[in-house]
């Protein structure tokens, strides 16, 4: 047998020490999913307590047919990054339906959530720039703040106080972004999203909001906690999910013609990516507004991926 590898052998040891404090991840195999919200593992089927399917239409019979047509017309995959040749009529209708959705002049379709964070707080923000990032925001948003270079200053999960204090003390600084969830991930709290569009007014900031768990659940359309404050046209980024509530898969940024055209140029994890396969897309089409499943849940559950 061979000697483990010097990195092998630093991996067995901090493999370990997440055992010992408790804190290893395994990953739990699905063996089938079943309507109802409902999965099969081995012989147990069981109640799942932990989906983001809040609206059930992961398994919804429409999507899934749209999803089969659009793989059928355009193929089974994307071939290349939107900016060469991967930029399919279809994606410029989604991108269009998501923008009347969100009630915005353009949107752009980013491949997954943790994309969309990570591309556009790097692309808008830079040294010497600062950004607000509630306490107990996403780890995409995080992990976007660190690689933009900008200074980040955390406040107390939901404290408008504390915000203002940060935002008084850096009245010098032209480039400054307020980002936060509007259902937290974790809790299923909301965001104080009123409060923190009269801070955004008052203090010349910017205000970027991730929809992800309330796309499709909050909102008469279900276009978000935006709409449903009626905020929409004081926030400056709107972001959301299709794989929550929409029961598909990628992620969205809405706003104006500037932002979006902005982002094609300078967000990284668009340009440099190959766009969505087709059959997503054609998924997102069919999406149905159900009001009447959106209006019996509740705004939050607990999930962590984007």
């Amino acid at each position: 047998m061979n000697k483990p590898s010097a990195l092998s052998a630093y991996l067995a040891q901090e493999l370990q020490s997440l055992e010992t404090q408790h804190l290893r991840r395994h990953l739990q195999v699905i063996d089938q999913v079943l309507p109802g919200g409902r999965v099969r593992v081995g012989e147990q089927e069981l109640l799942n307590l932990s989906s983001n399917d809040y609206l059930g239409l992961a398994l919804d019979d429409r999507l899934i047919a749209a999803s089969r047509e659009a793989a059928g017309r355009w193929g089974a995959g994307s071939t290349a990054s939107r900016l060469v040749v991967g930029n399919y009529g279809l994606y410029d209708q989604v991108e269009a339906e998501v923008a009347a959705f969100k009630n915005t002049s353009q949107a752009v379709i980013f491949n997954t959530g943790y994309m969309a964070n990570v591309g556009v707080i790097s692309a808008l923000m830079a040294k010497g720039g600062v950004i607000f990032s509630d306490r107990l925001n996403h780890a995409s948003i995080i992990d976007g703040i660190r690689l933009s270079g900008a200074a980040w200053q955390r406040y107390p999960h939901g404290d408008l106080n504390r915000l203002e204090q940060l935002l008084k003390k850096t009245a010098e600084i032209n480039h400054r972004l307020i980002v936060t969830d509007t259902v937290f991930s974790v809790d299923g709290d909301l965001s104080p999203l009123s409060g923190l569009v009269e801070l955004r007014n008052r203090y010349g900031a910017w205000l970027m909001v991730d929809e992800a768990h309330a796309t499709g659940v909050l909102g008469p359309r279900g276009a978000g906690q935006a709409e449903a404050a009626g905020v929409t046209a004081e926030v400056d980024i709107h972001l959301g999910t299709f794989s929550k509530a929409l029961g598909s898969f990628g992620a969205y940024v809405a706003g104006d013609d500037n932002l979006i055209e902005f982002l094609h140029n300078r967000a990284r994890s668009f340009i440099y990516s190959t766009a969505l396969p087709p059959r997503g897309f054609g998924g997102h089409r069919r999406i149905p507004g159900n009001r009447g499943r959106r209006t019996a849940l509740a705004p939050g559950t607990p999930g962590q991926g984007r």
